[in-house]
């Protein structure tokens, strides 16, 4: 059993990408359209899920009396 190795951010932009021209310049038929938005969507989400753990783990250095402290991202601040 192989586990399936998964794609970077940039990875999946481009094959977002890469959907986003077929779905715009090929013709497709209505099934494989569905098909490729659907994979899309799919994407898309992967996308938005990377970009919130990238928030989370995102610090700020703040220069505080001359020190330098490291606190969480708070995005509500």
């Amino acid at each position: 059993m192989s586990a399936k190795k998964e794609s970077n951010f940039e990875e999946l932009m481009v094959k977002l990408e890469e959907i986003t021209n077929k779905l715009e310049k090929e013709q497709l038929s209505l099934d494989e359209s569905v098909k490729l938005f659907e994979e899309g969507m799919q994407i898309s989400k992967e996308c938005n899920s990377k970009l919130e753990d990238a928030e989370k783990r995102i610090t700020i250095l703040i220069n505080e009396n001359n020190e330098i402290k490291e606190e969480n991202f708070n995005p509500e601040d």
